[in-house]
């Protein structure tokens, strides 16, 4: 027989998944007396949970929605598929750049019983994710352990590989994990060189847990706006610095704040700094905007630019010089 306990959890799971149960349903599939269900119900009342009752011999038992959210009881299958979606939407984005899908599936798994984690761990395993067109994959279990390291605010020892394929070990005291809509990335101090740095989530190889606490005296406001300006402007071979004559707002529509770093010019322009890997790559980026816009330096960029247009206009030229051919009145033939 059930203990008490487990009877009231068994009668908060099965009052959650329909609108209204009789006494007597109830009952029977808890297989215990109507008047044992009766006294549970009373327990519940006693307990905060909103349990409405209708009399007579037809009446059930529903639970009203209050101010007071009971604890959610779900069963094993239940549970494995709100991890699973608090996954994927962990993965996607889907929520937003901050860590609430994360956290939740952080409290969610340190609860759930082993047999249900090693289905989940299985399941990471297995399913794979279909990244953007040239985006990389964030394992995730790599962005739970993150998660938990700026949770616990714990020192950890990290094996990273940067843009150039360069492998290196380093302490970090992490912070924030920030998704800027493309990409996850890793906000720490690298203990080394006493810097705020941000990482991109992918390239993290392995993260250990060194059990030393940290406190930080002096942490980064806006760990987005940190992100921002680290994708803005490097590592980068080429910088070009380029003015919109639109206000911030406009601007930011054009070139968002994850590809350049933006500064008001006035009222009605922006000045905007972007990286790229060549001039003629850059060219191709500003000319893909479609948008008025002057390039204050380098004379690289400008002169890239310019090449571009006049490939357009001669290639437009020949066409223009082609003969129309002739087209039959309309009507009669």
């Amino acid at each position: 027989m059930l203990s008490t306990s487990a009877r009231l959890l068994r009668l908060v799971s099965l009052l959650a998944v329909r609108p209204a149960w009789t006494c007597g349903e109830l009952a029977e599939r808890m297989e215990v007396t109507e008047r044992t269900v009766r006294r549970d119900v009373a327990r519940l009342r006693e307990l905060g949970y909103t349990v409405d009752s209708d009399p007579g011999p037809w009446g059930g038992y529903r639970l009203r929605p209050g101010t007071r959210t009971p604890p959610l009881i779900l069963d094993d299958e239940e549970a494995l598929a709100v991890a699973v979606g608090l996954r994927e939407a962990a993965l996607s984005g889907a929520l937003g750049g901050d860590q609430a899908a994360l956290s939740a599936l952080l409290k969610l798994r340190q609860v759930l019983p082993k047999r249900l984690g090693d289905r989940l761990g299985d399941m990471d395993a297995a399913f794979v994710q279909t990244p953007r067109a040239g985006e990389p994959q964030v394992a995730a279990g790599m962005l739970l352990e993150l998660a938990a390291a700026c949770r616990r605010a714990e020192r950890a020892r990290m094996a990273y590989r940067d843009w150039g394929g360069r492998a290196s070990v380093r302490d970090v005291d992490p912070y924030r994990l920030v998704h800027t809509g493309r990409r996850w990335y890793f906000v720490a101090l690298d203990v080394e060189r006493g810097e705020w740095r941000t990482f991109r989530a992918d390239r993290i190889e392995r993260l250990q847990l060194t059990g030393r606490p940290v406190e930080f005296t002096d942490p980064p406001p806006d760990p987005a706006l940190l992100v921002s300006r680290a994708s803005a402007t490097g590592p980068y071979a080429v910088l070009a610095t380029v003015r919109l004559p639109v206000p911030m707002e406009q601007a930011l529509r054009s070139i968002p704040a994850t590809v350049g770093l933006h500064r008001a010019d006035g009222p009605d322009a922006t000045v905007v700094e972007i990286g790229g890997s060549s001039a003629e790559g850059l060219a191709r980026y500003l000319f893909s905007l479609a948008t008025p816009l002057r390039v204050l330096a380098p004379d690289s960029v400008r002169r890239a630019l310019l090449h571009r247009v006049h490939e357009l206009l001669e290639e437009n030229a020949g066409e223009m010089d082609r003969p129309v051919p002739d087209t039959p009145p309309r009507g009669r033939s």
